[in-house]
């Protein structure tokens, strides 16, 4: 996995664009401000550190290029400007840096990563009407009932088929253990999968829960060598199973296949292929950038910008900016309120993926899950759907 700069402080936001927009017009009133502050809450230290990184930076690119377009409000030039925060996959940082862009003034909000923190930051931004645009995948989070939760990609309640009928039709084998990071989107993918294994009548020899932060998994190893797993069903995060993998060759168990979660879907991932026979395999909602038409424009522009490849989902916070941005525009407010009754009604063009939109619930209409598998040294898309 990548590792980018990392953020020091929790408490400490970064500013992009021009600092210093007062926060009294969010009170209600219409009058267009010099600028607008948006809130990007993502893990940008720790193990995540990569995936928090790459959907800032596809906020900062989005934002670099409405800025130089000439953003505007009632014909009136706006800077946007991004307050940004490191919720460091927790929880209770998550509601901490929540409070901290409600305190500055933030119209909206991109975040969270973890599921976990999404659910748990979810009431301090609906509080105040500010509508958050998030990447967690747990169901549960646009079962609040808040009107400004909303989801830039499918649930897990979809890729808990989608792992189900992968595993169980495509993997040629009848052992699975079944190892999640007790997170709430970790948990619950993997109690949907496991359920559906046993639905197509597939033997479960180990079900296990690790915290998010272990990577001493030699004892996980020698388990799944003693009761022949054929392939393990994960959720844990990229440098886990990279660990994982460590702990197959020292026991010399190599001739079986992993298919994980969402969060293995990482460059940093690809150092662990050729280790394992059956190869590894992972569902994910975020398809890559280059499966789209528009996403060699979006490379050359990330690249250029960052010097560094895409790790996660930025080409997805890059179109949430931009439906964002045309949100406002349509609204000609910075009412939060506004704001987010405009996003949950707007069919919005998406640069990248090509278009959002949100149900009543705030679940994507246009979400689906593909299965990749790592061949040739990158991830390639074997089979996606909508429906599974």
């Amino acid at each position: 996995m990548h590792t980018p700069t990392r953020r020091q402080a929790v408490k400490s936001a970064l500013a992009f664009g021009v600092v210093g927009a007062t926060t009294g017009f969010l009170s209600g009133c219409n009058n267009v401000p010099s600028s607008i502050k948006i809130g990007v809450a993502q893990p940008m230290s720790g193990g995540l550190a990569a995936l928090g990184q790459d959907m800032l930076n596809g906020v900062k690119l989005a934002v670099a290029e409405l800025n130089k377009e000439g953003f505007k409000i009632k014909g009136q030039p706006v800077t946007l400007e991004i307050v940004a925060v490191d919720d460091r996959a927790s929880s209770v940082t998550g509601k901490e840096v929540a409070q901290q862009l409600v305190d500055a003034g933030v119209v909206a909000v991109i975040g969270h990563l973890n599921s976990g923190v999404s659910i748990d930051a979810a009431p301090i931004y609906a509080a105040k009407n500010i509508v958050q645009m998030a990447i967690s995948t747990n169901p549960k989070y646009c079962n609040l009932g808040f009107p400004t939760t909303l989801r830039l990609v499918a649930n897990d309640t979809l890729q808990a088929k989608a792992i189900g009928s992968y595993a169980a039709g495509n993997l040629n084998a009848n052992k699975f253990a079944v190892v999640d990071d007790a997170t709430p989107y970790g948990k619950g993918l993997a109690d949907g999968a496991a359920e559906q294994l046993t639905k197509a009548k597939k033997e479960i020899v180990l079900r296990l829960s690790f915290d998010d932060k272990t990577t001493a998994f030699d004892d996980l190893a020698a388990k799944m060598k003693a009761a022949g797993v054929e392939v393990l069903v994960t959720t844990l995060s990229d440098f886990q199973v990279l660990a994982i993998l460590e702990g197959l060759k020292k026991v010399d168990y190599t001739k079986m296949s992993i298919l994980g979660g969402d969060t293995i879907k990482t460059t940093g991932m690809l150092k662990g292929a050729g280790i394992l026979q059956g190869g590894i395999y992972t569902t994910s909602p975020i398809l890559e950038a280059r499966e789209f038409p528009a996403g060699v424009k979006f490379l050359d522009s990330y690249r250029a910008a960052f010097k560094i490849e895409p790790a996660y989902g930025g080409h997805y916070s890059y179109d949430a900016m931009y439906v964002l941005a045309a949100a406002i525009k349509r609204a000609e407010s910075v009412d939060p309120k506004v704001i987010t009754e405009t996003l949950r009604a707007l069919d919005g063009y998406a640069p990248v993926t090509g278009s959002m939109k949100f149900d009543e619930k705030g679940e994507q209409r246009y979400g689906v899950i593909s299965v990749y598998a790592i061949r040739n040294g990158q991830w390639e898309s074997q089979v996606r759907s909508d429906a599974w």
